[in-house]
């Protein structure tokens, strides 16, 4: 009798482990996927489903409610039916690191997206890590020269930034960031450059994928691109993938450069999550978490202590502003979060400047210290000179008489 009953109990918790273990698909609804029975799942969790005609599919637990979970899935959510088993990987969301991924296209999971072989590396780092805390950092003291003068002179961007590019639509800001890649191959101290496209259309990504390579820059680049095609789950992720791989780097002592295209899709991507998730909303219904959402992606920009390696991580975000309005919630969300902005003007995009840079707004809040002394003695007094020429532009215009004080400062504008 006692060993029947020692039996029962050894399959009863051998049923209890499989059920925390698989579970299945009991809805799909708006690309969200409800799944029952895997009540230890962690939240940011890699799920596997079942194969669907040869092809395997993963998926993220987002939402952990009472005895359902709410997934996205990292492809073609049509393929999945109800009834289909669910497994845990027991692993976070995480991605391809290290040297091999160096020159290479790939999606935001590591999976190469340029035709090329797979990825010899086996290391994977979770997406998500806390950043550096004030002890393991250290002063911003170098120069990250972009080899932009206006930029170089008066917003000087230092090694373990954070930079904003703030601009309306086609005014210059990805070529901005382009620009400040190709730079980077005649830098003595070399620089990895990590280019995180999100929502693009793969013609963009080509494009620029051309362009370095014919610089002879993408062998120190990689491009993590997530599509417009591809599922919101993959955009959403993008970000933190291509964090990860620059803090690969940055923890092997090396330098590296970070541009995010756009934070601003990024912040609609998740809204469209949070909508579908059911989440409560805020302010143009965004969630209430969207600031923290930006903040602990821009926190991890770093300079790392000696004692680290002395590596560095600078992020150049990009945003896109809607006919100039900086006081918009997205771009107040992120100008609060970085060290100064770069603004670029729409007007004198039209006028023929290039880059068309507002000097009166962009700022650096690193400033002199991340530049040498050379730059610093010829464009210390820069900016205040750009000021009083702009005012005298302004009076010039009126067409009266000027005395030849005001002659000089025009013509030194």
């Amino acid at each position: 009798m006692l060993k029947l009953l020692h039996r029962r109990l050894i399959a009863n918790e051998r049923s209890k482990k499989v059920k925390q273990e698989i579970g299945r698909i009991i809805s799909i609804k708006d690309s969200v996927i409800i799944i029952e029975g895997l009540d230890k799942v962690r939240s940011n969790e890699m799920l596997s489903f079942e194969k669907v005609g040869g092809v395997a599919l993963f998926g993220v637990a987002l939402n952990l409610e009472y005895k359902i979970i709410k997934a996205l899935a990292f492809g073609n959510e049509k393929l999945l039916k109800v009834g289909l088993k669910v497994r845990r990987t027991k692993r976070v969301v995480s991605t391809l690191v290290g040297k091999a991924v160096l020159g290479r296209v790939i999606n935001p999971l590591g999976l190469p997206l340029d035709g090329g072989s797979s990825l010899a590396s086996t290391v994977y780092r979770n997406i998500e890590i806390k950043a550096p805390g004030v002890i393991q950092r250290k002063r911003v003291t170098e120069s990250l020269e972009t080899g932009i003068k206006i930029i170089d002179s008066l917003v000087p961007i230092g090694r373990g930034q954070r930079e904003l590019i703030i601009g309306d639509k086609k005014t210059g800001k990805t070529t901005i960031a382009i620009d400040a890649m190709l730079h980077q191959k005649g830098v003595k101290s070399p620089v990895i450059c990590i280019y995180v496209s999100i929502g693009k259309r793969m013609s963009e990504v080509a494009r620029i994928v051309k362009l370095l390579k014919n610089r002879g820059s993408l062998s120190y680049s990689v491009i993590v691109a997530s599509r417009a095609s591809d599922p919101a789950s993959l955009q959403y992720i993008a970000p933190y993938s291509g964090c990860t791989i620059a803090e690969y780097f940055r923890d092997n002592s090396m330098a590296t450069l970070i541009v995010y295209d756009d934070l601003t899709r990024h912040a609609d991507i998740y809204r469209q999550i949070a909508l579908l998730l059911r989440r409560p909303v805020g302010r143009e219904a965004y969630p209430g978490d969207v600031f923290y959402l930006h903040s602990r992606l821009l926190e991890r920009a770093s300079k790392l202590s000696d004692a680290l390696g002395a590596g560095s991580l600078t992020a150049l975000p990009i945003v896109e502003t809607l006919q100039g309005d900086v006081s918009a919630y997205i771009p107040t969300n992120i100008i609060s979060i970085t060290d100064g902005q770069i603004y670029l003007d729409a007007a004198k995009h039209q006028e023929g400047f290039r880059p068309a840079c507002d000097p009166g707004i962009s700022v650096s809040r690193i400033g002199s210290a991340a530049q040498s002394k050379i730059m610093k003695s010829l464009a210390g007094s820069l900016k205040l000179k750009l000021a009083q020429f702009r005012e005298v532009e302004e009076f010039s215009k009126f067409g009266s008489d000027l005395d030849a004080v005001t002659l000089r400062t025009l013509e030194e504008g």
